[in-house]
């Protein structure tokens, strides 16, 4: 793919569209690199982008000259596809790609896609250990946290590359195509940027759109949604189920994942010999399986990779045990679905703490699945009194609000027990408050190690 000289607007300065960046540079690209943050650390953005970058940056209100000389748009994930700029560019037909997209044309080799509103990074993880053991050349990258862009050009026609896919990343792709995709399930989400569930399925369902049918696709049996996309689908589909046995797949049998290939079952490991805990990750682990089954990994090295993989960090990580309470950081629970799921792997009494940015949820599911496990609810952030109202309507009145996460861990810490357990899974978005995720989860790990023990 040519692009030298090629007139390239990235649009976002964060992680992703500084990977684009460096990509393009080396392909002779005249580029601009623009975010709408006028605040933003133009020097911070320099080191970052590397010395071989000799391209333009721009900030503010998104530039005229820009939106008239340019002749490819590169979007980051977290830039709104829908923006009157956007679409004026389209009008013109100047191609609007996502950094996967562009990731994708310079990229070699197997890809296997994942998305899901929730389990999505574990998933990765997993199918990346899993083929780690069989193939010598293996990218893990995307929504995980690794730029597609980072590693595009290193692939070579035998690596085999497993991608975490949002939806986000899934809006703006053209030629994107998996030889696996998979979807773990769908529920409400992001409903602030896609506005309706019917657009939010639309975006994850991308991610089979250019699949063939020798291909396949690997879905949960037990989602509707799936269900009634998967009609729509030309691939070959692979189901998994945590609820019922198949004539053809992975399903949870007593404490037994077990794989029937339509002529014959074999059991293909006991829950009890994972690392990771609840029944969502037991569909995670069967969907990992899917992939592997599907790369054709010998069921030997399957087992290897899923005795040996640990619980992916921020999604129901134990972190410590203090004065006989267990600690456990879920901050990558960011949707009602997520935190229930979490809030289902407890297995004692809990004081559970949430609360953060609204992204348009409701919590009456949520606050549904507290059952008797849920003992109190610390409540932080932008979403305390939406969530305190709808708690208190449906009979859960233990509630105390926090203003910080030092707060809330003191707190917590005061009204456990020995025996009980504190759970970090917020049901909300972090932005408010802290950075991203991940920082609020090292906030909640390093004041959790620091209690007296």
């Amino acid at each position: 793919m040519n692009l030298k000289d090629k007139k390239v607007v990235v649009i976002g300065a964060g992680k992703s569209g500084i990977s684009a960046c460096r990509l393009l540079s080396g392909e002779g690209a005249n580029i601009t690199l623009y975010d709408s943050n006028e605040q933003m650390n133009l020097e911070d953005v320099k080191k970052k982008l590397g010395v071989l970058y000799d391209g333009d940056i721009r900030t503010g209100e998104f530039p005229k000259d820009l939106e008239e000389s340019a002749e490819l748009i590169i979007i980051s994930p977290g830039v709104p596809a829908d923006l009157d700029y956007l679409n004026r560019l389209r009008e013109r037909n100047i191609p609007i790609w996502g950094e996967v997209e562009l990731a994708y044309r310079f990229a070699k080799g197997k890809l296997i896609a994942v998305t899901g509103t929730n389990g999505k990074t574990t998933t990765t993880a997993l199918t990346g250990e899993i083929m780690k053991l069989y193939f010598e050349s293996v990218f893990v990258v995307g929504n995980i946290g690794t730029p597609y862009t980072d590693y595009a050009k290193e692939m070579t026609d035998d690596s085999v590359t497993v991608a975490e896919m949002s939806s986000f990343q899934l809006e703006s792709i053209e030629e994107f195509h998996p030889c696996v995709s998979m979807i773990l399930n769908i529920t409400p989400d992001h409903l602030n940027r896609h506005h309706t569930m019917e657009a939010y399925t639309a975006a994850k369902f991308n991610v089979a759109k250019n699949q063939t049918p020798g291909e396949v696709c690997i879905l949960n049996y037990e989602d509707e949604r799936l269900h009634a996309g998967s009609k729509l689908l030309h691939t070959k589909v692979f189901w998994f189920s945590s609820a019922r046995i198949l004539k053809r797949g992975l399903y949870l049998v007593g404490d037994k994942i077990v794989y029937n290939d339509g002529l014959t079952e074999e059991t293909v490991i006991d829950v009890h010999e994972l690392n990771i805990i609840g029944k969502h990750n037991y569909e995670n682990a069967m969907a990992a399986i899917a992939a592997g089954i599907s790369m054709n990994v010998p069921m030997d090295l399957i087992r290897e990779a899923l005795r040996n993989f640990v619980a992916v960090e921020h999604r129901i990580e134990y972190t410590a045990t203090k004065k006989g309470v267990m600690y456990y950081n879920d901050s990558k629970g960011t949707n009602p679905d997520a935190s229930i799921q979490a809030v289902k792997a407890m297995d004692r009494p809990t004081i559970l703490i949430g609360g953060g940015y609204d992204k348009g949820s409701s919590y009456d599911e949520w606050i549904a699945s507290f059952g008797g496990r849920i003992k109190l609810l610390l409540l932080m952030g932008q979403t305390a009194d939406k969530i305190e109202q709808t708690a208190r309507r449906m009979g859960f009145n233990e509630i105390i609000r926090v203003n910080s996460m030092e707060e809330a861990v003191k707190t917590a810490a005061e009204h456990a027990i020995p025996g009980e357990a504190v759970l970090l899974s917020p049901c909300c978005a972090s932005w408010g408050m802290f950075k991203n995720y991940e920082e609020r989860g090292e906030i909640f790990k390093k004041l959790v190690r620091s209690l007296p023990d």
